[in-house]
């Protein structure tokens, strides 16, 4: 694919990145110049096509030792949406389906403790992007992580018709930890009332 550097418009700068808009369908990720981290961009491209087999993330275009390009994906920010939806529920429901899967393929994402710049909400359907960091454990927290999301929010989620009891999901959650069983999970997403 040939890139038109000049027609990219600067959508966001991170630390180890920078993403661009390219003709309004594709994202571009290039290396921030200032960063001195190595490889952050090939890492992006090696799990995101991982999960892009399982329906997780962007899909990939191309990739590169310099940039991945992937599908823009529109939508807003998983703390916009849980502000001015009246029923989050589904959501949070698909969010930890994703997290499960990722656990599964023993891929840890980082940051699902506060993925707030790490899901866009494009039509009540979650996407997770920014996958730069992630890395391969026999040990990963991404359930556990965003079950920590969802805990610190307890009462806002009360007003959103979600209630449950926090030390019972916690005590589920450390079982969890231990075992990463789908039988566990699906206890843990029962306990949440989703």
């Amino acid at each position: 694919m040939r890139i038109d550097w000049n027609k990219l418009e600067f959508l966001a700068k991170g630390k180890r990145g920078k993403v661009f808009l390219w003709k309004k369908k594709y994202v571009i990720k290039i290396k921030n110049p200032e960063s001195e981290a190595e490889g952050r961009i090939e890492n992006e491209a090696r799990f995101l096509k991982k999960v892009n087999k399982r329906g997780i993330g962007p899909k990939v275009i191309e990739a590169t030792k310099e940039y991945v390009i992937s599908t823009f994906i529109p939508g807003i920010r998983i703390d916009e949406y849980l502000e001015k939806t009246k029923h989050p529920g589904k959501v949070l429901n698909s969010i930890l389906d994703q997290c499960f899967i990722l656990d599964q393929l023993k891929i840890n994402k980082l940051e699902m403790h506060h993925p707030v710049k790490h899901i866009i909400i494009n039509k009540n359907k979650p996407v997770f992007i920014d996958f730069e960091r992630c890395y391969e454990t026999n040990n990963p927290k991404n359930v556990t992580q965003f079950c920590q999301f969802i805990l610190n929010r307890e009462e806002f989620l009360k007003t959103k018709g979600i209630v449950f009891n926090k030390e019972k999901v916690m005590q589920i959650i450390k079982k969890y930890k231990k075992s990463h069983t789908k039988k566990d999970f699906q206890e843990l997403k029962k306990e949440f009332n989703l």
